[in-house]
């Protein structure tokens, strides 16, 4: 029997309106993709500290296939203990989970050619998330030229980057099959994000959040994606290269944080 309580219940869990107000409130956020094989747990902590001080809004942890077991577990408990921001998992595949975590990207890789990364994953990851207790975000993961690491691994039939139109109609197929967020993932180490003119693009579509991930090197970047409708960026390979001198990552975070506030005021 429907028990509507438990349905309204399940159409936005407690990360994801905050993440509505935190849009809302400011305009654009910050979130920081945070992969444990590239940190050790208490460097992971320290991180999280410096991060919340310079205006960070949200940690995505995980994001590899290595991300999972106790690797996972201690990072996310490090970053609990040094920041109250939200740790929302970043799935590499179905054993990126973990009961130390505020919420989960359930995702589809709507653009892979293999069943396994559109639904085959979600399958197997199911039960496990309902009995951990996680919150589950429907999210809509859609790899964009280059793709990196990631287009490899999902086989993913890349967003050429000409051809914005390609990103927004497949954006807006995610949101008519429920999902809550949007990502447009260029990959890890791409040498730029998604364009502006496909983001924007996309953003003129949807009525849920888009996340750009993958390329947001530099303020400039994070400025521009911003500016042109994105409403989160998500950074991780910029603040790696700061090869843990956290001094300098501080920096960096404040660098591309006050872009994004920068950004987010002129769009209002």
């Amino acid at each position: 029997m429907l028990d509507t309580g438990v349905v309204l219940k399940m159409r936005e869990g407690k990360i994801y309106k905050k993440i509505l107000k935190g849009i809302e409130e400011k305009g654009g956020l910050t979130f920081m993709q945070l992969d444990p094989p590239n940190y050790e747990p208490g460097t992971c902590g320290e991180i999280a500290r410096i991060a919340e001080e310079n205006g960070l809004d949200a940690f995505a942890v995980g994001g590899s296939v290595g991300a999972q077991g106790k690797a996972l577990n201690e990072s996310l408990k490090e970053i609990r203990k040094n920041s109250s921001l939200p740790r929302i998992i970043f799935p590499g595949n179905i054993n990126t989970l973990s009961k130390h975590a505020d919420a989960l990207y359930f995702m589809s890789m709507l653009n892979s050619n293999d069943p396994y990364w559109i639904t085959g994953a979600q399958i197997g990851s199911a039960l496990p998330v309902k009995q951990l207790g996680l919150e589950v975000i429907p999210t809509s993961y859609i790899i964009v030229e280059p793709g990196e690491a990631v287009g490899w691994m999902g086989r993913a039939q890349l967003i050429p980057r000409n051809k914005g139109y390609l990103a927004a109609v497949t954006a807006l197929a995610g949101q008519y099959m429920g999902s809550k967020l949007i990502i447009l993932e260029s990959g890890g180490g791409a040498p730029s994000p998604a364009p502006k003119e496909m983001v924007a693009a996309t953003s003129k579509q949807l009525e849920v959040p888009l996340i750009v991930a993958g390329g947001v090197r530099t303020p400039k970047y994070a400025y521009e994606t911003i500016k042109a409708g994105a409403d989160i960026i998500q950074v991780g390979t910029a603040l790696e290269a700061s090869k843990g001198n956290l001094p300098e990552m501080g920096k960096k975070f404040k660098a591309i944080t006050d872009a994004v506030k920068k950004a987010a005021r002129e769009k209002k």
